[in-house]
């Protein structure tokens, strides 16, 4: 066995020790129990008005949720093999949750943006509709610098897309009729419960004894992708981040399931919404050389961003470099507002040349991993989310320019892994 198969076993056994006990309920209930505090804290406290607003609808969803996990637990302690705290009846618990505090508060914060409250998006979300609208109108989502400098400067922030060309897609919607089904988070919501439906159908597609460990594995990490606070809340006020995160979940259940073809071509549609997924794309062709399907799974996962990057490139590509280059390394006209005080933030502003340190050790950890997948390339799926997952969360903490809310990525892939791990296919089997 190899080293890399180890690790991942050992994690993933330390994880199935908390995860199984009590047939995984009362940590169902601390999750409910503890994202109800969290979402009434938000509401209560948050500066920013659609949190607030997701706050007090996800607190009664979570507080409802917490109450029906903690009645599936007293089930259980009085009849161990009642179906109420069965795999089924968590299944359940986990979709009203999801539905009570991510979809509802999309849905309603959809309605009041529609009626004229102007307080119930990010700027996230308007800036993807305005890309979706020049996108179809010009051919391209980007602005120029100079038609960006010549907006109010109060303007200017929303003027900028700093995203591949494929999430304009989400603004065409709203591009081609106003109402409240078009905002862009109810499709980032719909393409998200697509994905990773799909995701768990693929994991769910071998039989055997450990099938009942895989299923409960496998719902712990959709409850990472879904009800967590950070991922619930980023789906109401934002989204943009979930369908990337759940189309990268879908491509490492396809690879664990044996299919690198279609594995590529999920992360390669993730890529071509977001710059986050192009280390998860880079990692996953590395497992699949290791399978001797290199090709096959590059031509997705390398191909569709390049492809999606054509067009717009042909059209305008200094509006191209500027929004996805130049204003992310902080050389636009305004600055990024993503600016939460992790290590690589407090570096970049608080010492003497602090961007160039801060670049510096991101590069550092760049190498470092390039040097891990060159000397042991990951031999698993499961491996391949254990390295993206630490390697991404390394990358957070040390970008001068980063957010609070993208944490959502290496927290699910981890939680992901111990899934991947049981329903792994062997190279001997792989299709």
């Amino acid at each position: 066995m190899t080293a890399d198969a180890d690790r991942t076993t050992l994690a993933a056994r330390r994880w199935q020790a908390v995860d199984t006990a009590g047939g995984g309920l009362p940590l169902d209930l601390g999750l409910y129990a503890v994202s109800a505090v969290f979402a009434a804290v938000t509401a209560a406290t948050s500066t920013l008005l659609p949190h607030r607003a997701w706050g007090t609808i996800a607190t009664i969803g979570y507080a409802l949720a917490a109450l029906a996990a903690a009645g599936q637990l007293l089930a259980r302690r009085r009849r161990p093999d009642t179906l109420l705290a069965g795999l089924p009846a968590r299944w359940a618990v986990t979709g009203f949750a999801w539905a009570t505090t991510a979809l509802l508060p999309v849905v309603a914060q959809s309605i009041q943006r529609a009626g004229g409250r102007t307080d119930r998006a990010q700027e996230e979300v308007v800036v993807v509709e305005h890309a979706g609208a020049r996108l179809a109108e010009h051919g391209t989502p980007y602005l120029g610098h100079d038609a960006i400098a010549a907006l109010p400067p109060g303007e200017q922030l929303l003027g900028y897309t700093p995203y591949q060309p494929g999430m304009a897609l989400f603004g065409l919607p709203r591009a081609a009729a106003d109402a409240w089904w078009t905002d862009a988070r109810v499709w980032f919501a719909l393409v998200t419960a697509l994905a990773l439906a799909a995701a768990v159908l693929a994991l769910r597609t071998t039989a055997g004894p450990a099938a009942p460990r895989r299923d409960a594995a496998v719902l712990r990490a959709v409850q990472a992708a879904t009800v967590l606070p950070i991922c619930a809340l980023t789906l109401a006020t934002g989204g943009d981040d979930l369908p990337v995160l759940a189309l990268c979940l879908l491509a490492l259940a396809l690879a664990a399931a044996g299919r690198p073809g279609r594995a590529g071509l999920a992360v390669g549609a993730a890529g071509a919404l977001k710059l986050f997924a192009w280390p998860v794309a880079v990692v996953l062709v590395c497992w699949a050389l290791t399978r001797r399907a290199g090709l096959r799974t590059a031509l997705g996962a390398l191909g569709l961003p390049v492809l999606a990057l054509l067009p717009v490139l042909l059209v305008d590509r200094d509006a191209l470099v500027e929004n996805v280059l130049r204003f992310p390394l902080g050389h636009g006209l305004v600055t990024s507002p993503a600016q939460s005080p992790f290590p690589g933030h407090l570096i970049a502003t608080a010492l003497p040349a602090g961007r160039l340190i801060a670049a510096a050790l991101l590069v550092a950890v760049a190498v470092a991993i390039a040097v891990r997948l060159l000397r042991r390339p990951p031999r698993t799926a499961a491996a391949t989310a254990l390295i993206c997952g630490y390697g991404l969360l390394a990358a957070i903490l040390l970008m001068p320019t980063t957010r609070f809310g993208y944490l959502l990525y290496p927290l699910a892939l981890l939680v992901t892994a111990p899934a991947l791990a049981l329903a792994e296919r062997r190279p001997d089997v792989a299709a």
